[in-house]
């Protein structure tokens, strides 16, 4: 196990191009591997699987060489990498430096792994861009396609059994091109997800929208900026951000590159995380890209975005009219889950941001880590006047001081309780 959470999410070890997968539960990271601190050039010998139940703290798992795929022997162009499931088999995707891409297969997201086609799936000169860098996205009837390329990007649907094209890959069109190195060049490490029925294509930090897989995609923004990022993430702020978008337990969340950290180079990279909110309209909100990462909170921070939880049931995620987002569509018996929360007073005071339009009082009850833990306190939420007005409301909690988790669960009348914008905490005295 390494890593106490934060970002970097595992620092020092060369754990970079991360591309998160959620199975049962379960997030399973493939990455690339920087083998040597100082190099002034990239030196990646293997591929690497990570895993995670909380996104806190990570374990490796295995280790996948090239020596045990079609090349058969040692590499250090070990480049980037996805997986994803079908059938009850998991496939591993691979880069072997620019030039093609490989798959291995496994009864198990964490392998061993096995080539089950003794040759690149897709070799070098086959198409008119680099072979490498492959992006998996699976629809939900499990049609899935691979995306890769470098400055211009490519698309194919692959066929049932993961490890053959059904096409001729097709070049993705995009009507403007931008990305770290300005306009009119994109980058490499593509990537595809889907929302609602919007698919996203990506190139690090950078995104466009389409309502069809093959395009053509509208280029949108950078969903990293120097205003929402912390100063220690700022050096190379869009530069080789390469990573990935996934869901886990209701909540959205993007993975990358980071050169900046203490020990970090160009050829020795970190990977950081950060929260993911769509707004109303399918857009990527800009990311807050902190030290603090995901999964823990500190009471020490003013507010603490609703937004953010861990885990959630019964609620949806909306933009909010006074900014941000909220929570919203809350009924009774929907709870929320913020883990790891760090600096609490003992017998704490605790603030909600709420909107109420009903003429009913409802209730929050606040319980330690989960929705059947110790109850610490409750907090009743009167009308406040409508859906958009907006109070804040306060109670005081049983608790000691130190960490623990906060779960909110919330009761009333049937229908929708209350919208809910932040929480706060009262922290520990500083000494």
């Amino acid at each position: 196990m390494s890593g106490e959470g934060g970002n970097p999410i595992v620092t020092g070890r060369g754990l970079c191009d991360p591309q998160v997968r959620i199975y049962d539960g379960h997030a399973y990271l493939y990455a690339t591997h920087d083998a040597v601190h100082g190099s002034s050039n990239f030196i990646m010998d293997d591929w690497w699987v990570w895993h995670s139940d909380d996104l806190v703290h990570w374990e490796h798992v295995s280790t996948l060489k090239p020596e045990n795929t079609y090349w058969g022997k040692p590499c250090n162009q070990c480049w980037a990498t996805d997986a994803i499931r079908r059938n009850n088999k998991y496939f591993f995707y691979f880069s072997r430096g620019p030039e093609e891409i490989g798959v291995v297969q496994s009864d198990s997201p964490r392998g061993p792994w096995k080539d089950p086609l003794g040759k690149p799936l897709i070799a070098e000169g086959s198409t008119p861009t680099s072979a490498r860098d492959p992006g998996i996205l699976q629809e939900e009837d499990e049609t899935s396609y691979i995306v890769f390329g470098c400055w211009n990007f490519y698309v194919a649907k692959l066929n049932e059994n993961m490890i053959s094209l059904a096409e001729t890959p097709k070049k993705i069109l995009i009507d403007r091109k931008m990305g770290p190195y300005g306009p009119g060049k994109l980058d490499d490490k593509p990537f595809l997800h889907k929302r609602n029925g919007i698919y996203y294509l990506s190139w690090g930090c950078y995104y466009a929208m389409s309502d069809n897989v093959y395009g053509p995609y509208v280029y949108k923004d950078s969903i990293i900026k120097a205003e929402r990022t912390a100063p220690e993430f700022r050096n190379r702020l869009t530069y080789d951000r390469h990573g990935s978008f996934f869901e886990l337990r209701q909540q959205s969340y993007f993975i990358c590159n980071d050169q900046d950290w203490p020990g970090a180079s160009e050829h020795y990279r970190d990977s950081v995380i950060s929260y993911v909110h769509y707004r109303d309209n399918g857009e990527i909100e800009t990311v807050d890209l902190t030290r603090l990462g995901v999964g823990r909170y500190d009471a020490t921070d003013p507010h603490l975005d609703a937004a953010n939880y861990f885990i959630a049931f019964n609620v949806k995620k909306r933009e909010c009219p006074e900014g941000g987002f909220e929570i919203r569509d809350i009924y009774p018996g929907g709870f929320l889950i913020y883990p790891n929360v760090r600096n609490l007073r003992a017998n704490t005071s605790i603030s909600f941001r709420v909107a109420c339009g009903n003429s009913q009082t409802s209730l929050i009850e606040i319980h330690k880590d989960r929705a059947d833990g110790d109850l610490l306190g409750t907090c009743q939420v009167p009308p406040t006047g409508g859906w958009t007005s907006y109070k804040t409301i306060s109670a005081k909690l049983r608790n000691v001081a130190g960490e623990t988790g906060i779960c909110l669960v919330f009761r009333g009348d049937p229908g929708e309780l209350l919208r809910l914008r932040w929480l706060s905490l009262e922290a520990k005295p500083t000494v």
